[in-house]
C-alpha cells in the first residue's frame, strides 16, 4: 500500500504544472494581454491577406517545454503572420467572421469555468443561456415558443440538423429518394449539399429554379417545377430559400416561397446563415417577410452579429422530426434523462459534447445591449453603397443593387475582360491591404465585395480603392 501511496505522491508532483500557481497564472494573463492587445492596437496597420505559408518545422509537437512568451512569438510569426487576417476590417472577401473582444472574454469564462452545456443535469445554468440565447432569435425571427433550437459550430452543422428533420419528417429512405424532389437556388451555399451527401440524399432529384435580374428565387418557375413533377409521379419534399446568399447577397422571395411550399405540402427551409440578422435594420427588415413561416432556419451569429469563428444557430418548429434522428439515451446517462420535459441541446444534434457557445453570445448581448449590433449593420449596408458608387467613378462595372452588403464588379476591357480581371484579382491579392474575393456571375468572372467585419469602415473602403487604383494601373500596363 505504501508504494501505491508513494507512487501517487510523485505522480501529483510530476502532474502538477497543469494548475499553474496563482503567481504564475497572473503572469500568463500579463504576457498575454500585451500580445492580443498589440495585435488589435496594430491591426489597422497589418495586411489583411499574405500569400505566404508557415513553417511546419517551427509548429512540430516535440515534447519540448517552451515559454509562453516563445510560444506566442511562434504563433505570431507562424499564424497571424499568413493568409487572411479574419480580425481585420479589410476582409472584404468571403463573409467574415467577426471577432468582438468581449465574446473572447466569454470563451475564456467557458474554458476555465468548463461548463457542459449538452445537458440540464449537467450544467441547468449553461444550458439556461444557451435556451435564453435561442428564445431570443425565436422572438427576433416570429417562431413560436415551441421551436426547438440547437447552437452549432456554424451553419453547415445547423443546416445538417435542418435537412436530416426534413428528411425524417417525409420519410425519404429506401426506395423513395430516387423520386423525390428539393428545389433551390444556384447560389445555395455549398455546404447545403455537402449536408444531402452526409444525410444519405445523394441519389435524390434536384431542381434548381431560375433566377431572376437581381439573382433571387423566380417564384413562377418553382411553382410550376413542383406541379411539373407532381404530374409526372414524382415526390417534391423540400423547398430551399435563401436570406443573404453568399455569391451576390441575394434574398430570395421569402413570402412567395413560403405560400407555394405550404400550398404543396413542402417542408420550408430558409438559410439565413450570412443575413439573417439583417431583419434588425429598418432599411432591410420588410425584404425578411415570410421568414417566420419556415418549417426551419439557419442564421450565424458569427456572421451578422459579428461574434467569434464557432457559433451557428438552427430554429426548427417540429420538434419530433428533430428527435427522430438525435434524441438517443443511453445506461450510463440515467441520471441526466430524468426529466422528459426538458430539451436538452444533446438531443437537436449530433454533438453530446460541445463547446458552451451560448456565452459568447450572451455575454456580449448584455454588456452592449443590441442597439450597437443594429447600428453596425446599418453601417455595412451604407458602406456597400459607397463602395460601389466609388468603384463607378473609376470606370468599374457594378452588378445590380444588392439587397444586403455582398455585391461585385469587374472592369470592361475591351479586349478580354475574363482575363484582364483575373490578373486584376491577383494584384489586389498581391498588394494584401485590404482582402477581396472572386466569383463566377454567369460564367463571367467577377470581383466580390463581401462587407460586414465590425472594423471596416469608410476608411478601410478608401484604403481598398487606393490598392485597387494601384492594381488598375499595373493590370493596364
Amino acid at each position: 500500500m505504501q508504494d501505491l501511496i508513494n507512487k501517487l505522491q510523485q505522480l501529483e508532483k510530476l502532474s502538477a504544472p497543469l494548475e499553474p500557481s496563482p503567481s504564475q497564472r497572473e503572469e500568463y494573463q500579463n504576457q498575454t494581454n500585451r500580445f492580443t492587445d498589440a495585435f488589435i492596437n496594430q491591426i489597422e496597420d497589418l495586411d489583411t491577406y499574405s500569400n505566404t505559408e508557415p513553417s511546419a518545422k517551427k509548429l512540430t509537437i516535440n515534447g519540448q517545454v517552451k515559454s509562453l512568451e516563445e510560444v506566442l512569438r511562434i504563433y505570431q510569426k507562424e499564424v497571424v503572420a499568413h493568409g487572411l487576417n479574419p480580425a481585420s476590417g479589410g476582409h472584404l472577401g468571403y463573409i467574415p467572421g467577426g471577432g468582438i473582444y468581449t465574446s473572447a472574454l466569454a470563451d475564456y469564462l467557458a474554458d476555465i469555468t468548463n461548463e457542459y452545456a449538452g445537458m440540464k443535469f449537467g450544467s441547468p445554468g449553461a444550458v439556461a443561456i444557451e435556451e435564453e440565447v435561442l428564445h431570443w432569435m425565436k422572438n427576433l425571427f416570429g417562431f413560436p415558443k415551441s421551436t426547438v433550437g440547437n447552437l452549432t459550430s456554424g451553419g453547415s452543422i445547423a443546416n445538417l440538423i435542418a435537412l436530416t428533420a426534413a428528411r425524417d419528417k417525409h420519410g425519404i429512405k429506401n426506395e423513395r429518394i430516387a423520386k423525390s424532389v428539393l428545389y433551390m437556388s444556384p447560389q445555395v451555399h455549398h455546404c447545403i449539399d455537402k449536408a444531402i451527401r452526409i444525410i444519405g440524399l445523394e441519389d435524390i432529384l434536384i431542381r434548381y429554379v431560375q433566377l431572376d435580374n437581381q439573382h433571387r428565387m423566380n417564384a413562377e418557375d418553382l411553382n410550376q417545377q413542383i406541379a411539373l413533377d407532381i404530374k409526372n409521379g414524382l415526390q417534391p419534399f423540400l423547398v430551399i430559400a435563401s436570406a443573404g446568399t453568399t455569391d451576390t447577397g441575394a434574398i430570395d422571395p421569402l413570402n412567395e416561397i413560403a405560400e407555394i411550399a405550404s400550398n404543396y405540402k413542402l417542408w420550408y427551409h430558409v438559410d439565413a446563415a450570412y443575413g439573417g440578422f439583417f431583419i434588425l435594420t429598418e432599411s432591410k427588415k420588410e425584404r425578411f417577410k415570410g421568414i417566420e413561416k419556415a418549417d426551419s432556419l439557419v442564421i450565424d451569429p458569427h456572421k451578422g452579429l459579428f461574434l467569434p469563428y464557432g457559433l451557428g444557430a438552427v430554429l426548427v418548429k417540429d420538434k419530433e422530426a428533430v428527435f427522430h434522428s438525435h434524441h438517443y439515451t443511453a445506461n450510463y446517462m440515467q441520471d441526466a434523462n430524468k426529466e422528459d420535459s426538458i430539451i436538452n441541446p444533446a438531443d437537436v444534434s449530433p454533438e453530446l459534447t460541445k463547446h458552451f457557445r451560448g456565452l459568447r453570445m450572451w455575454l456580449p448581448l448584455q454588456l452592449h445591449g443590441i442597439e450597437p449590433f443594429v447600428h453596425s449593420l446599418e453601417e455595412k449596408l451604407l458602406l456597400t453603397e459607397y463602395f460601389r458608387k466609388r468603384l463607378v467613378e473609376i470606370g468599374f462595372k457594378v452588378g445590380p443593387e444588392p439587397d444586403l452588403s455582398v455585391s461585385y464588379f469587374w472592369y470592361p476591357d475591351e479586349k478580354d475582360a475574363q482575363a484582364f480581371n483575373q490578373k486584376l484579382m491577383e494584384e489586389i491579392h498581391k498588394d494584401g491591404r485590404v482582402f477581396l474575393s472572386s466569383t463566377l456571375i454567369n460564367g463571367q468572372f467577377v470581383i466580390r465585395m463581401a462587407i460586414l467585419a465590425f472594423r471596416t469602415k469608410k476608411h478601410t473602403i478608401d484604403k481598398a480603392m487606393t490598392m485597387i487604383e494601384k492594381a488598375l494601373e499595373k493590370v493596364k500596363d
